[in-house]
Protein backbone atom coordinates (compact mmCIF):
# COMPACT_ATOMS: atom_id res chain seq x y z
CA UNK A 1 0.00 0.00 0.00
CA UNK A 2 1.22 3.49 -1.25
CA UNK A 3 0.14 6.93 -0.51
CA UNK A 4 0.18 10.00 -2.76
CA UNK A 5 -0.46 13.59 -2.24
CA UNK A 6 -2.02 14.15 -5.49
CA UNK A 7 -3.84 17.11 -7.93
CA UNK A 8 -4.38 21.16 -6.45
CA UNK A 9 -2.14 20.88 -3.37
CA UNK A 10 0.80 19.48 -5.51
CA UNK A 11 -0.06 22.53 -8.12
CA UNK A 12 -0.23 24.65 -5.70
CA UNK A 13 2.78 24.05 -3.52
CA UNK A 14 4.80 24.32 -7.13
CA UNK A 15 3.65 27.63 -7.56
CA UNK A 16 4.43 28.50 -4.00
CA UNK A 17 0.88 29.32 -3.63
CA UNK A 18 -1.23 28.04 -0.13
CA UNK A 19 -2.84 25.07 -0.24
CA UNK A 20 -6.06 24.89 1.05
CA UNK A 21 -6.87 20.97 1.22
CA UNK A 22 -5.09 17.53 0.74
CA UNK A 23 -6.30 14.72 -1.35
CA UNK A 24 -4.92 11.50 -1.13
CA UNK A 25 -4.70 8.41 -3.72
CA UNK A 26 -4.26 4.96 -1.91
CA UNK A 27 -2.30 2.65 -4.55
CA UNK A 28 -2.38 -1.22 -3.92
CA UNK A 29 -5.12 -1.28 -1.49
CA UNK A 30 -8.26 -2.45 -0.88
CA UNK A 31 -11.55 -1.40 1.20
CA UNK A 32 -10.95 -4.00 4.15
CA UNK A 33 -7.60 -2.87 4.09
CA UNK A 34 -8.52 0.84 4.24
CA UNK A 35 -10.94 0.20 7.13
CA UNK A 36 -9.16 -1.94 8.90
CA UNK A 37 -6.72 0.48 9.44
CA UNK A 38 -9.64 3.03 10.94
CA UNK A 39 -9.93 4.90 7.76
CA UNK A 40 -14.22 5.73 7.54
CA UNK A 41 -15.54 5.21 4.17
CA UNK A 42 -17.05 7.90 2.62
CA UNK A 43 -17.02 7.66 -1.04
CA UNK A 44 -20.84 6.50 -3.43
CA UNK A 45 -19.43 5.50 -6.77
CA UNK A 46 -16.05 4.75 -5.47
CA UNK A 47 -14.20 4.16 -2.40
CA UNK A 48 -13.13 7.59 -0.74
CA UNK A 49 -12.17 7.33 2.66
CA UNK A 50 -11.48 9.96 5.51
CA UNK A 51 -8.46 9.78 7.51
CA UNK A 52 -9.25 8.83 11.20
CA UNK A 53 -7.08 11.68 12.45
CA UNK A 54 -6.70 14.43 9.89
CA UNK A 55 -10.29 13.92 7.89
CA UNK A 56 -8.52 14.28 4.46
CA UNK A 57 -10.03 12.23 1.90
CA UNK A 58 -7.66 9.24 0.77
CA UNK A 59 -8.98 7.63 -2.42
CA UNK A 60 -8.11 4.35 -3.87
CA UNK A 61 -6.69 4.63 -7.31
CA UNK A 62 -9.39 4.24 -9.66
CA UNK A 63 -9.80 4.26 -13.76
CA UNK A 64 -13.11 5.28 -15.48
CA UNK A 65 -14.80 4.30 -18.58
CA UNK A 66 -17.67 6.46 -20.36
CA UNK A 67 -20.78 4.69 -20.27
CA UNK A 68 -23.29 7.38 -21.04
CA UNK A 69 -24.02 11.04 -21.19
CA UNK A 70 -22.95 13.86 -18.97
CA UNK A 71 -21.08 14.02 -15.73
CA UNK A 72 -21.97 11.11 -14.47
CA UNK A 73 -21.73 8.91 -17.05
CA UNK A 74 -19.10 7.31 -16.17
CA UNK A 75 -18.14 3.81 -14.85
CA UNK A 76 -15.55 3.49 -12.15
CA UNK A 77 -12.66 0.86 -11.84
CA UNK A 78 -10.83 0.59 -8.28
CA UNK A 79 -8.55 -2.22 -7.58
CA UNK A 80 -5.82 -2.82 -5.88
CA UNK A 81 -3.76 -3.51 -9.55
CA UNK A 82 -4.72 0.05 -10.74
CA UNK A 83 -1.49 2.41 -10.87
CA UNK A 84 -0.75 5.56 -9.69
CA UNK A 85 -0.35 6.49 -13.79
CA UNK A 86 -4.14 5.09 -14.83
CA UNK A 87 -5.01 6.83 -11.89
CA UNK A 88 -3.53 10.28 -12.95
CA UNK A 89 -4.62 10.06 -16.48
CA UNK A 90 -7.88 10.15 -16.33
CA UNK A 91 -7.40 13.81 -14.84
CA UNK A 92 -8.64 17.20 -16.54
CA UNK A 93 -5.66 18.84 -16.71
CA UNK A 94 -1.96 18.05 -17.05
CA UNK A 95 -1.09 20.67 -13.91
CA UNK A 96 -3.73 18.75 -11.83
CA UNK A 97 -2.17 15.02 -12.83
CA UNK A 98 0.84 15.20 -10.56
CA UNK A 99 1.92 13.28 -7.55
CA UNK A 100 4.22 13.62 -4.32
CA UNK A 101 5.69 10.30 -2.94
CA UNK A 102 6.09 10.10 1.14
CA UNK A 103 9.59 11.43 0.72
CA UNK A 104 8.86 14.37 -1.01
CA UNK A 105 9.70 13.21 -4.58
CA UNK A 106 7.04 14.84 -7.44
CA UNK A 107 5.78 11.89 -10.20
CA UNK A 108 4.66 13.53 -12.84
CA UNK A 109 3.84 11.46 -16.02
CA UNK A 110 2.58 14.13 -18.10
CA UNK A 111 4.80 16.87 -17.98
CA UNK A 112 2.76 19.30 -15.27
CA UNK A 113 5.46 20.91 -14.74
CA UNK A 114 6.67 22.12 -18.09
CA UNK A 115 3.13 23.39 -18.14
CA UNK A 116 3.19 25.45 -14.96
CA UNK A 117 6.46 27.25 -15.90
CA UNK A 118 4.67 28.02 -19.20
CA UNK A 119 1.62 28.83 -17.76
CA UNK A 120 -0.78 26.52 -19.82
CA UNK A 121 -4.03 24.92 -18.88
CA UNK A 122 -3.72 21.83 -20.97
CA UNK A 123 -5.32 18.59 -20.87
CA UNK A 124 -3.69 15.17 -19.99
CA UNK A 125 -5.47 12.84 -22.75
CA UNK A 126 -8.11 12.80 -25.66
CA UNK A 127 -10.17 11.10 -22.74
CA UNK A 128 -10.88 14.90 -21.35
CA UNK A 129 -13.69 16.00 -24.33
CA UNK A 130 -15.77 12.83 -22.14
CA UNK A 131 -17.01 15.22 -19.54
CA UNK A 132 -18.82 18.30 -20.39
CA UNK A 133 -18.05 19.53 -16.93
CA UNK A 134 -14.30 20.08 -17.85
CA UNK A 135 -15.48 23.14 -20.05
CA UNK A 136 -16.79 24.44 -16.57
CA UNK A 137 -13.67 23.65 -14.62
CA UNK A 138 -11.01 24.46 -17.09
CA UNK A 139 -12.85 28.13 -17.37
CA UNK A 140 -13.08 28.17 -13.57
CA UNK A 141 -9.16 27.64 -13.32
CA UNK A 142 -8.46 30.33 -16.13
CA UNK A 143 -10.03 32.43 -14.03
CA UNK A 144 -8.32 31.53 -11.02
CA UNK A 145 -5.26 32.04 -12.33
CA UNK A 146 -4.98 34.90 -14.78
CA UNK A 147 -3.24 36.96 -12.53
CA UNK A 148 0.16 34.40 -13.05
CA UNK A 149 -0.42 34.89 -16.89
CA UNK A 150 -1.95 31.01 -17.39
CA UNK A 151 -3.86 30.85 -20.50
CA UNK A 152 -5.58 27.84 -22.22
CA UNK A 153 -4.05 25.48 -24.81
CA UNK A 154 -4.82 25.84 -28.25
CA UNK A 155 -5.30 21.93 -28.60
CA UNK A 156 -7.39 22.21 -25.27
CA UNK A 157 -9.22 24.96 -26.19
CA UNK A 158 -10.17 22.51 -29.72
CA UNK A 159 -11.23 20.04 -27.90
CA UNK A 160 -13.49 22.41 -25.69
CA UNK A 161 -15.11 23.55 -29.35
CA UNK A 162 -15.53 20.05 -29.78
CA UNK A 163 -17.52 18.69 -26.73
CA UNK A 164 -19.34 21.66 -27.00
CA UNK A 165 -20.68 20.84 -30.41
CA UNK A 166 -21.69 16.84 -29.85
CA UNK A 167 -24.02 18.48 -27.27
CA UNK A 168 -22.93 17.37 -24.27
CA UNK A 169 -23.28 20.32 -22.18
CA UNK A 170 -27.15 19.63 -22.43
CA UNK A 171 -26.72 16.72 -20.45
CA UNK A 172 -24.95 19.02 -17.14
CA UNK A 173 -27.59 18.83 -14.27
CA UNK A 174 -28.49 22.83 -13.26
CA UNK A 175 -26.86 21.87 -9.87
CA UNK A 176 -23.35 21.43 -11.33
CA UNK A 177 -23.63 24.29 -13.09
CA UNK A 178 -23.96 26.53 -10.69
CA UNK A 179 -21.52 25.17 -8.46
CA UNK A 180 -18.86 25.51 -11.28
CA UNK A 181 -20.29 29.31 -11.57
CA UNK A 182 -20.68 30.13 -7.86
CA UNK A 183 -17.11 29.28 -8.02
CA UNK A 184 -15.64 30.84 -10.72
CA UNK A 185 -17.93 34.20 -9.34
CA UNK A 186 -15.49 34.14 -6.26
CA UNK A 187 -12.34 34.08 -8.05
CA UNK A 188 -9.56 36.56 -8.77
CA UNK A 189 -10.51 37.47 -12.28
CA UNK A 190 -14.32 36.00 -12.74
CA UNK A 191 -14.99 37.97 -16.03
CA UNK A 192 -12.43 35.29 -17.40
CA UNK A 193 -14.50 32.51 -16.85
CA UNK A 194 -16.96 33.93 -19.35
CA UNK A 195 -14.43 34.82 -21.89
CA UNK A 196 -13.11 31.03 -21.75
CA UNK A 197 -16.53 29.70 -22.10
CA UNK A 198 -17.78 32.06 -24.86
CA UNK A 199 -14.19 31.06 -27.12
CA UNK A 200 -15.35 27.57 -26.72
CA UNK A 201 -19.01 28.44 -27.66
CA UNK A 202 -20.09 27.62 -24.13
CA UNK A 203 -21.93 31.12 -23.24
CA UNK A 204 -24.55 30.01 -25.78
CA UNK A 205 -25.07 27.22 -24.83
CA UNK A 206 -25.07 27.35 -20.81
CA UNK A 207 -26.00 31.67 -20.74
CA UNK A 208 -27.26 32.50 -23.59
CA UNK A 209 -29.08 35.85 -22.29
CA UNK A 210 -25.38 36.74 -21.63
CA UNK A 211 -23.80 35.67 -24.92
CA UNK A 212 -26.62 37.98 -26.73
CA UNK A 213 -24.97 40.84 -25.16
CA UNK A 214 -22.04 40.49 -27.36
CA UNK A 215 -21.94 43.36 -30.07
CA UNK A 216 -24.78 44.98 -28.59
CA UNK A 217 -23.73 48.93 -28.23
CA UNK A 218 -24.85 51.08 -25.44
CA UNK A 219 -24.29 55.56 -25.52
CA UNK A 220 -20.61 56.17 -25.49
CA UNK A 221 -20.83 58.55 -23.47
CA UNK A 222 -21.94 56.54 -20.00
CA UNK A 223 -20.42 53.44 -21.59
CA UNK A 224 -16.83 54.52 -23.51
CA UNK A 225 -16.42 50.70 -23.47
CA UNK A 226 -19.37 50.65 -25.75
CA UNK A 227 -20.11 46.75 -26.09
CA UNK A 228 -22.55 45.77 -23.57
CA UNK A 229 -20.78 42.26 -22.85
CA UNK A 230 -17.56 44.51 -22.40
CA UNK A 231 -19.35 45.87 -19.94
CA UNK A 232 -20.24 43.15 -18.15
CA UNK A 233 -16.46 41.52 -18.10
CA UNK A 234 -15.44 45.06 -16.64
CA UNK A 235 -18.10 45.05 -13.91
CA UNK A 236 -17.64 41.37 -12.57
CA UNK A 237 -13.71 42.71 -12.34
CA UNK A 238 -14.52 45.52 -10.12
CA UNK A 239 -16.68 43.17 -8.84
CA UNK A 240 -13.74 41.24 -7.92
CA UNK A 241 -11.78 43.83 -6.79
CA UNK A 242 -13.94 45.61 -4.70
CA UNK A 243 -14.40 42.13 -2.72
CA UNK A 244 -17.65 41.60 -3.33
CA UNK A 245 -20.07 38.84 -1.99
CA UNK A 246 -21.46 35.90 -4.07
CA UNK A 247 -24.60 37.52 -4.28
CA UNK A 248 -23.73 40.85 -5.32
CA UNK A 249 -21.01 38.99 -7.72
CA UNK A 250 -23.99 37.29 -9.32
CA UNK A 251 -26.35 40.17 -9.54
CA UNK A 252 -23.83 41.83 -11.60
CA UNK A 253 -23.83 38.89 -13.98
CA UNK A 254 -27.47 39.26 -14.38
CA UNK A 255 -28.00 43.05 -14.03
CA UNK A 256 -27.95 44.22 -18.08
CA UNK A 257 -29.29 40.94 -19.34
CA UNK A 258 -32.66 42.84 -20.78
CA UNK A 259 -30.12 44.98 -23.39
CA UNK A 260 -29.60 41.74 -25.23
CA UNK A 261 -33.51 42.20 -25.95
CA UNK A 262 -33.68 46.14 -27.15
CA UNK A 263 -34.60 46.07 -30.78
CA UNK A 264 -31.54 47.45 -32.83
CA UNK A 265 -33.56 50.02 -34.00
CA UNK A 266 -33.58 52.01 -30.52
CA UNK A 267 -29.37 51.00 -30.16
CA UNK A 268 -27.35 52.60 -28.75
CA UNK A 269 -30.12 53.28 -26.31
CA UNK A 270 -31.76 50.98 -23.88
CA UNK A 271 -35.22 52.04 -22.71
CA UNK A 272 -36.98 50.08 -20.14
CA UNK A 273 -34.11 47.24 -19.81
CA UNK A 274 -34.12 47.64 -16.51
CA UNK A 275 -37.46 45.47 -16.18
CA UNK A 276 -36.43 43.08 -18.83
CA UNK A 277 -32.93 42.40 -16.95
CA UNK A 278 -35.22 41.37 -13.74
CA UNK A 279 -37.24 38.78 -16.11
CA UNK A 280 -34.51 37.19 -17.74
CA UNK A 281 -32.18 37.12 -14.40
CA UNK A 282 -34.99 35.49 -13.15
CA UNK A 283 -35.54 33.08 -15.58
CA UNK A 284 -31.75 32.33 -15.52
CA UNK A 285 -31.46 31.94 -12.17
CA UNK A 286 -34.52 29.46 -12.10
CA UNK A 287 -32.78 27.49 -14.88
CA UNK A 288 -29.39 26.94 -12.10
CA UNK A 289 -31.55 26.54 -9.85
CA UNK A 290 -29.80 29.38 -7.78
CA UNK A 291 -30.58 29.97 -4.06
CA UNK A 292 -33.17 31.98 -3.17
CA UNK A 293 -31.67 34.71 -1.56
CA UNK A 294 -29.42 35.30 -4.40
CA UNK A 295 -31.68 35.05 -7.06
CA UNK A 296 -33.48 37.82 -5.18
CA UNK A 297 -30.85 40.22 -4.83
CA UNK A 298 -30.16 40.09 -8.84
CA UNK A 299 -33.31 40.67 -9.83
CA UNK A 300 -33.53 43.77 -7.96
CA UNK A 301 -29.71 44.95 -8.60
CA UNK A 302 -31.48 44.56 -12.37
CA UNK A 303 -34.84 46.38 -11.58
CA UNK A 304 -32.87 49.31 -9.76
CA UNK A 305 -29.68 50.04 -10.57
CA UNK A 306 -30.31 53.24 -12.17
CA UNK A 307 -32.30 54.04 -9.28
CA UNK A 308 -29.06 53.81 -7.47
CA UNK A 309 -27.05 55.67 -9.84
CA UNK A 310 -29.86 58.70 -9.86
CA UNK A 311 -29.81 58.68 -5.85
CA UNK A 312 -29.13 61.84 -5.62
CA UNK A 313 -31.57 63.21 -7.74
CA UNK A 314 -34.84 60.77 -6.37
CA UNK A 315 -37.61 62.54 -4.63
CA UNK A 316 -37.85 60.81 -0.72
CA UNK A 317 -40.95 59.29 -1.41
CA UNK A 318 -38.66 57.52 -4.55
CA UNK A 319 -36.48 56.47 -2.40
CA UNK A 320 -38.52 55.45 0.35
CA UNK A 321 -40.12 53.28 -2.57
CA UNK A 322 -36.81 51.35 -3.41
CA UNK A 323 -35.95 50.83 0.39
CA UNK A 324 -39.15 48.79 0.53
CA UNK A 325 -38.47 46.97 -2.55
CA UNK A 326 -35.17 46.25 -1.23
CA UNK A 327 -36.72 45.25 2.50
CA UNK A 328 -33.70 47.25 3.77
CA UNK A 329 -35.72 47.33 7.49
CA UNK A 330 -35.51 43.91 7.66
CA UNK A 331 -32.66 43.19 5.82
CA UNK A 332 -30.14 45.53 6.32
CA UNK A 333 -27.16 43.40 4.18
CA UNK A 334 -29.01 43.07 1.35
CA UNK A 335 -29.18 47.00 0.87
CA UNK A 336 -25.41 46.46 1.26
CA UNK A 337 -25.27 43.89 -1.45
CA UNK A 338 -27.29 46.25 -3.34
CA UNK A 339 -25.15 49.66 -3.31
CA UNK A 340 -21.92 47.14 -3.65
CA UNK A 341 -22.92 45.86 -6.77
CA UNK A 342 -24.20 49.53 -7.85
CA UNK A 343 -20.98 50.67 -7.81
CA UNK A 344 -19.35 48.10 -9.57
CA UNK A 345 -21.38 48.29 -12.16
CA UNK A 346 -20.79 52.55 -12.02
CA UNK A 347 -17.17 51.70 -11.83
CA UNK A 348 -16.83 48.95 -14.57
CA UNK A 349 -16.30 51.41 -17.28
CA UNK A 350 -13.15 51.88 -19.67
CA UNK A 351 -11.67 54.59 -18.06
CA UNK A 352 -14.21 54.86 -14.78
CA UNK A 353 -12.29 52.10 -13.13
CA UNK A 354 -11.82 54.89 -9.70
CA UNK A 355 -14.77 56.91 -9.88
CA UNK A 356 -16.33 58.78 -6.40
CA UNK A 357 -19.91 56.92 -6.16
CA UNK A 358 -21.18 58.93 -3.48
CA UNK A 359 -24.86 57.39 -4.23
CA UNK A 360 -23.98 54.23 -1.75
CA UNK A 361 -22.79 56.31 1.32
CA UNK A 362 -26.34 58.70 0.53
CA UNK A 363 -28.45 55.52 0.60
CA UNK A 364 -27.16 54.29 3.45
CA UNK A 365 -27.75 57.15 5.99
CA UNK A 366 -31.00 57.84 4.47
CA UNK A 367 -32.25 53.86 5.05
CA UNK A 368 -30.26 54.70 8.92
CA UNK A 369 -32.60 57.74 8.93
CA UNK A 370 -35.81 55.49 7.85
CA UNK A 371 -34.95 53.31 10.34
CA UNK A 372 -34.53 55.72 13.10
CA UNK A 373 -38.22 57.04 13.89
CA UNK A 374 -39.62 57.05 16.78
CA UNK A 375 -42.42 54.95 16.57
CA UNK A 376 -43.86 54.76 20.51
CA UNK A 377 -44.50 58.52 19.69
CA UNK A 378 -46.74 57.69 16.56
CA UNK A 379 -48.79 54.86 18.81
CA UNK A 380 -49.37 57.50 21.95
CA UNK A 381 -51.01 59.81 19.73
CA UNK A 382 -54.05 57.24 19.17
CA UNK A 383 -52.71 55.50 16.03
CA UNK A 384 -53.85 52.03 14.97
CA UNK A 385 -54.14 49.91 11.98
CA UNK A 386 -53.89 51.23 8.69
CA UNK A 387 -53.74 54.71 10.07
CA UNK A 388 -50.44 54.37 11.91
CA UNK A 389 -48.93 52.49 9.42
CA UNK A 390 -49.99 55.45 6.86
CA UNK A 391 -47.99 57.68 9.48
CA UNK A 392 -45.03 55.45 10.18
CA UNK A 393 -44.45 55.92 6.06
CA UNK A 394 -45.00 59.31 6.08
CA UNK A 395 -42.73 59.48 9.04
CA UNK A 396 -39.93 57.93 7.13
CA UNK A 397 -40.01 59.72 4.05
CA UNK A 398 -39.87 63.47 6.37
CA UNK A 399 -36.87 62.04 7.94
CA UNK A 400 -35.17 60.78 4.51
CA UNK A 401 -36.23 64.67 3.19
CA UNK A 402 -34.68 65.90 6.10
CA UNK A 403 -31.34 63.64 5.74
CA UNK A 404 -31.45 64.39 2.27
CA UNK A 405 -31.68 68.30 3.30
CA UNK A 406 -28.67 68.39 5.30
CA UNK A 407 -26.40 65.75 3.62
CA UNK A 408 -22.85 66.44 2.50
CA UNK A 409 -20.96 64.27 0.59
CA UNK A 410 -17.85 62.78 2.39
CA UNK A 411 -14.44 64.71 0.94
Amino acid sequence: MKMYLVGGAVRDQLLGLPVTEKDWVVVGATPDEMQAQGYQPVGQDFPVFLHPKTKEEYALARTERKSGHGYGGFTFYAASDVTLEEDLVRRDLTINAMARASGGEVIDPFNGKADLKARLLRHVSPAFAEDPLRVLRVARFAARYHWLGFRVAEDTLTLMKQLVASGELDYLVAERVWKETSRALMERDPQVFFQVLHACGALAVLFPELAALDGVPQPEQHHPEIDTLVHQYLCLQQGARLGLSLHARYALLCHDLGKGKTPEEEWPRHIAHEIRSARLSNKVSKRLKVPRETAQLAALVAEFHTHCHRALELKPTTVWKLFKALDVLRRPERLDDFLRACEADARGRTGFEDRDYPQADYLRGAANAARDIHIDSLRQQGLQGPALGEAITQARIHAIMEYKQSWTPSP
